[in-house]
């Protein structure tokens, strides 16, 4: 097949170098600023593609969709990776659209810290639309594997709600756990790497984390209640009870 990929950051990159270093496709890469392998600025290289990876933030995405409206065949497949699914999924376009997420980073941003592996048994949620064929989703699934995640069908509204609560609300809270020793000298001398680990996601991509915080804000209200109801919870249960009980769901959440 015939493979884009535009926007060459840490998922772009690592989906093109996958994909290069696979030698099964021809891949065409799309950046402003990596200026090696099949890689332009020119959107025309995407002409005659099989199957096209959006990979741009996500304030952008949109923009990008309408231009491959003027640019790619009716038959050509289009996937974005943002990390919220709702709000690209409202649009026709005149390609076959559907919208996924790989459930996978790091706290680097780049084509420099782009690898192979990045999606090595990670999850990739697929939100089809109302007219997507399932040969077209079958198709990108293959790709999807080749690059080594799990496909997991869902709704754009599902996704979002889930990913409040596991990845942008995270984020919020590690970043707020930051703030909460700004002030205090001796904890930043203690922190050691327990709360470094706790708080890896504050090193997030502030431009990604922007978005998340903007466009998935309600969602990420709720998530913040129901954290709170859950401390208070705790503080008001048999807490070593409770603690096992959670401790005991971690160790299972990983199994498989």
């Amino acid at each position: 097949m015939r493979i884009g990929v535009i926007g060459l950051g840490l998922i772009g990159g690592s989906i093109f170098k996958n994909l290069l270093e696979g030698k099964k496709h021809d891949i065409v890469g799309i950046s402003r600023s990596v200026n090696e392998f099949n890689v332009s600025k020119d959107y025309n290289n995407l002409k005659g593609c099989d199957i096209v990876f959006v990979c741009t933030p996500m304030n952008v995405t949109l923009d990008v969709l309408d231009k491959l409206n003027n640019i790619l065949d009716k038959n050509t497949i289009v996937t974005d990776v943002c990390s919220l699914k709702e709000f690209v999924s409202k649009k026709s376009y005149n390609y076959k659209f559907i919208p996924s997420h790989p459930m996978a980073g790091t706290e680097h941003q780049g084509w420099e810290y782009a690898f192979p592996d990045l999606f090595e048994g990670a999850t990739w949620a697929v939100t089809p639309k109302d007219d997507t064929n399932m040969n077209d989703f079958e198709l990108l699934k293959s790709v999807i594997e080749e690059l080594g995640a799990k496909t997991i069908l869902t709704t754009p509204q599902e996704h979002d709600k889930a990913v409040a609560l596991i990845s942008h609300a995270p984020m919020l809270i590690s970043q707020a756990l930051c703030k909460n020793i700004e002030d205090n000298e001796l904890a930043q001398q203690l922190a050691a790497s327990g709360f470094r680990d706790t708080t890896r996601l504050a090193m997030s991509n502030v431009e990604m984390a922007n978005d998340m915080i903007v466009m998935n804000k309600e969602n990420i209200k709720d998530v913040v209640n129901l954290l709170d109801k859950n401390i208070k919870n705790l503080f008001n249960s048999d807490y070593k009870k409770e603690a096992e009980k959670i401790k005991n769901f971690r160790e299972n959440l990983y199994k498989n």
